[in-house]
């Protein structure tokens, strides 16, 4: 089983690469960006070696964005609704296919388009889940989403902060009710995000999504290192590199399962994320003033 789940975590991980070298040629962009990806050792690590079927999520999502790009639409919702499957997070990055397909001179046509994908995505997702449904599944996913949110906490950061103001005024931990609040606030800025840039081409739809997702991990309770490669992979269409530097710094995280406890260390929390967030902000302030100029 083992080897079966790693030989389609590799095949996967192929097809993303031939993949995202079609993106790259197209959009005529470096080719060796593919291997800040490709030959990161805490992507080999976290996929192959870890088993983590975000590779083949990314996958599906990379190839999504092919698609699209050569305006074969039902292909690439067929994917992105196969990835949605897989897991949840391509889900968050819907709204942000709105502007690619509404076109102001075109308005009706545009949101004829518009509905033809995310209701094809969303028949993807029925009939994928079909085979599964039963009383049990319902009841159980919709448990295990506020058991994430509620219950789990790994590697935050926002979150942290804001359980240490719940412990110094209320005197306990906060996380469920704070877990219940968060996603709403990430949900919003998605939307904020959808409506405020223009996504009329890929290294723009896939800054929009790297931002979106970079601000759900940073209202997150957990963040597992394996979370990173999304991001990691995205910002190849994009001026922007934090993403690179969270997949060095994000091994700090592995002090908490050095310990029988599971215990982790705040300060080296709390170093990777000063680390990430600082370079994040100096590459939208270069960006910010390029634009003005």
């Amino acid at each position: 089983s083992v080897i079966g789940m790693r030989v389609l975590i590799i095949l996967a991980d192929v097809g993303t690469l031939l993949f995202a070298k079609k993106i790259l040629i197209s959009l005529k962009l470096p080719i060796h960006k593919l291997w800040w990806f490709f030959l990161n050792p805490f992507v080999i690590i976290e996929l192959t070696g870890n088993l983590h079927f975000e590779g083949v999520m990314i996958f599906l999502m990379v190839a999504a964005l092919y698609f699209l790009l050569k305006s074969k639409w039902l292909l690439s919702a067929v994917l992105i609704g196969c990835a949605i499957s897989l897991k949840l997070i391509p889900l968050l990055l819907l709204p942000l296919f709105f502007w690619w397909f509404v076109k102001k001179q075109q308005l009706f046509k545009s949101f004829k388009n518009l509905a033809f994908y995310y209701l094809a995505v969303l028949l993807t997702v029925i009939l994928t889940f079909i085979p599964f449904v039963n009383a049990d599944l319902i009841a159980n996913f919709s448990q295990t989403i506020a058991l994430w949110f509620q219950k789990f906490e790994f590697n935050a950061s926002i979150y942290y902060i804001i359980r240490w103001i719940g412990y110094e005024t209320v005197g306990w931990n906060i996380i469920a009710s704070v877990g219940k609040i968060l996603p709403i606030i990430v949900v919003a800025v998605v939307a904020i995000i959808s409506l405020i840039k223009t996504r009329e081409n890929i290294p723009k739809l896939a800054t929009g999504m790297l931002f979106a997702i970079f601000v759900y991990l940073l209202l997150s309770t957990t963040v597992h290192p394996w979370y990173i490669t999304t991001p990691l992979l995205l910002c190849m269409f994009t001026r922007y590199r934090f993403p690179i530097i969270w997949s060095a710094v994000i091994f700090l995280s592995y002090s908490g399962y050095g310990n029988e406890t599971y215990s982790e260390n705040l300060w080296l929390v709390a170093i990777e994320y000063l680390i990430v967030i600082s370079v994040c902000v100096f590459e939208l302030s270069r960006a910010t003033k390029a634009s003005l100029n």
